[in-house]
C-alpha cells in the first residue's frame, strides 16, 4: 500500500545524502518533497502541515550541534523516523482484558468496511492465545451478516450467539445484551460484538449504536476503517469518535494498492491508537499494529521484527531444534529437512509480502511482484515424489528414478535435475560455513536458513598425523 510513499521518501534522502555537508535549504527542499508525496498518499492537510513543521524544526535546530563526520543526512532520517512513529501513535496497545470476565470488544464502522470479517479475525487472534471468543450477531440490518458471521465463526472454531435471523428482523441492542449473558453462564471470557454498518453518517443508526453501547458497556469500542478510504478517513473517524466514542482503530484491507494516507490520518487527528491491522483475505491475515514497524517499512527498512514473529509461529520448535542439533554435530541437511522448511515457509503466507519485509525490499520492486508462488509448491512436489532413501541421499538419483520422480510431480525431468543440482550446491556451501555463521536471509536456490539462535560450531577435526616419525614427534611437541 505504501509503496509510492516509499519510494518518494527514498528519493528524497537519496538526493540528501549525496550532498554532503547539508544546510539548511537541503533541509527545506527535503521537506517539500517529503510534503508533496504526503499529500499524495491522501493524507490530511492538518497533518501533513504538523508533521513537516515538526521534522523542519527538529531538523534546523540538530544541524549546528552535528560534529564535523557525522552522517547528517542519517540523523535526519532519524528525525524523520521518530516523527513518523509519532503520528502513527508512538507505541503499540493491546486490549484491556476486563478484571471480572468477559472482556466485552464492540465493533462499529461504516458498511463495507469489513466489520463481520474483522470480527471473526479478532476471535481468531485471540482464541489462538488461548482465550474462549464468543461472537455476537448484533447486524441484523445488513442482508445475510448473520449467516455471513455464523459461517465465519463456524470455520475458526469460535461460537456465534445469534438467536434472531436478522435481515431486518429482530432487536439488535437486546441480543447484545443477552449474548453478554450468555458468555458470563458459559464462562467465556471474551466477547466480541458485531453491529450494523453505516452507509454514511447517518444519525439513526448512530442511535442505535450508542444504544448497544450503553446497553453492554464495552471495554473496548474499536472502529473499523477501509485503509483505501483516502481522504474521508478524517471526516468519518471525526464524525463516530463524536457520535459513539471509540478507544482504538483497526485498519483493514491494508494490503490493498490505494495510497494508505487513512492510516496517517487517522490517529494523528482522533489522538486514538490503531490497535490493528487486517493485511489479507485469509483469517490468519491479521496482527497487533505495530507503529515503529510500519514507519520502519514506509521509509524502505522493512520490517525484520514482524518477518521474525511469522517465521517462528510457522516453524515447529521440535523441528528447528532437530536442525540446529544436525547441523552442529556436522551431519548434512538433507532433502527430507528441506521439505520440512518449505512447509512451514507455506505456513507463513505470500512470499511476496515476506519479501517485502526485507530492508531494501523497494529497490526489488520488479522482482518482488515478478515471483512465482507456485514455486515452493512445484519444488515440495518433487520432494514428495521421491522415496525416504532418495531424500536422504541424493547421490542415488539415476536417470530412471529421477524420470519416475518427474513423472510423479508433473515436472519435468530438467526441473528435477536443477533442483537436485542446486540441493547439492547448497549442501557443499553449509559444510563451507558450519564453523561460522549461517548467511542470514534466503540461501542458495531460495532454501531457508535455518535458525542459529543455539547453534554452536562444530569441532574442529583432528589434523592426520605424518608418517615421517621424526615430523610426527616434532607435531606432538608442538
Amino acid at each position: 500500500m505504501f509503496e509510492s510513499l516509499t519510494t518518494r521518501f527514498s528519493g528524497a534522502f537519496s538526493s540528501l545524502r549525496s550532498r554532503g555537508k547539508i544546510t539548511g535549504a537541503d533541509i527545506d527542499n527535503t521537506c517539500a518533497e517529503i510534503r508533496q508525496a504526503l499529500l499524495e498518499s491522501d493524507v490530511a492537510l492538518s497533518v501533513v502541515e504538523s508533521f513537516i513543521s515538526q521534522i523542519r524544526e527538529k531538523s534546523l535546530a540538530a544541524l549546528p550541534t552535528m560534529q564535523s563526520g557525522t552522517n547528517q543526512a542519517q540523523a535526519i532520517f532519524e528525525i524523520v523516523n521518530t516523527s513518523l512513529i509519532e503520528i502513527l501513535g508512538g507505541s503499540a496497545r493491546r486490549v484491556r482484558f476486563a478484571k471480572n470476565p468477559p472482556t466485552v470488544i464492540m465493533l462499529a464502522g461504516l458498511q463495507g468496511a469489513g466489520k463481520t470479517t474483522l470480527a471473526g479475525k479478532l476471535a481468531k487472534f485471540y482464541a489462538d492465545q488461548g482465550n474462549t471468543p464468543l461472537l455476537i450477531a448484533s447486524d441484523l440490518q445488513r442482508p445475510n451478516a448473520v449467516t455471513q458471521l455464523q459461517v465465519v465463526g463456524e470455520s475458526i472454531g469460535v461460537p456465534v450467539f445469534a438467536p434472531e435471523p436478522g435481515n431486518g428482523v429482530g432487536d439488535p441492542v437486546k441480543v447484545a445484551k443477552s449474548g453478554i449473558e450468555f458468555a458470563k453462564s458459559k464462562q467465556y471470557n471474551m466477547v466480541i460484538v458485531d453491529t450494523a454498518g453505516r452507509l454514511g453518517i447517518d444519525e439513526e443508526l448512530m442511535k442505535q449504536a450508542v444504544s448497544i453501547r450503553d446497553a453492554v458497556n464495552p471495554d473496548e469500542i474499536l472502529f473499523v476503517v477501509d485503509a483505501m478510504i483516502g481522504q474521508d478517513a478524517v471526516r468519518t473517524s471525526q464524525a463516530f469518535l463524536d457520535g459513539v466514542g471509540f478507544d482504538g482503530v483497526v485498519l483493514t484491507k491494508l494490503d490493498g494498492d490505494a495510497r494508505g494516507g487513512a492510516a496517517l490520518s487517522i490517529a494523528s487527528i482522533t489522538k486514538r491508537p490503531i490497535m490493528f491491522a487486517s493485511t489479507g483475505e485469509k483469517l490468519g491475515d491479521f496482527d497487533i499494529f505495530y507503529p515503529d514497524r510500519m514507519a520502519s517499512r514506509i521509509l524502505g527498512m522493512g520490517d525484520v521484527a514482524t518477518l521474525a514473529e511469522q517465521a517462528k509461529k510457522a516453524f515447529d520448535g521440535d523441528t528447528s531444534a532437530k536442525l540446529e542439533a544436525k547441523f552442529a554435530s556436522g551431519e548434512d541437511f538433507t532433502l527430507e529437512d528441506f521439505l520440512e522448511q518449505l512447509t512451514a515457509m507455506s505456513k507463513m503466507g505470500s512470499m511476496s509480502k515476506l519479501l517485502g519485509m526485507l530492508p531494501g525490499a523497494g529497490a526489488m520492486k520488479k522482482q518482488i511482484e515478478n515471483f512465482d508462488e507456485g514455486e515452493i509448491i512445484r519444488t515440495k512436489a518433487i520432494v514428495q515424489s521421491m522415496t525416504p532413501l532418495e531424500r536422504q541421499d541424493p547421490k542415488v538419483l539415476n536417470g530412471s528414478r529421477r524420470a519416475r520422480i518427474a513423472l510423479g510431480s508433473g515436472r519435468k525431468v530438467s526441473d528435477v535435475n536443477t533442483l537436485v543440482d542446486r540441493f547439492s550446491a547448497a549442501q557443499k556451501m553449509m559444510k563451507q560455513v558450519r564453523n561460522g555463521a549461517m548467511p542470514a536471509g534466503m540461501g542458495h536456490m531460495g532454501l531457508p536458513s535455518m535458525p542459529m539462535a543455539s547453534v554452536k560450531s562444530a569441532p574442529a577435526k583432528k589434523k592426520s598425523k605424518s608418517g615421517n616419525p621424526a615430523k610426527r614427534a616434532l607435531e606432538e611437541n608442538q
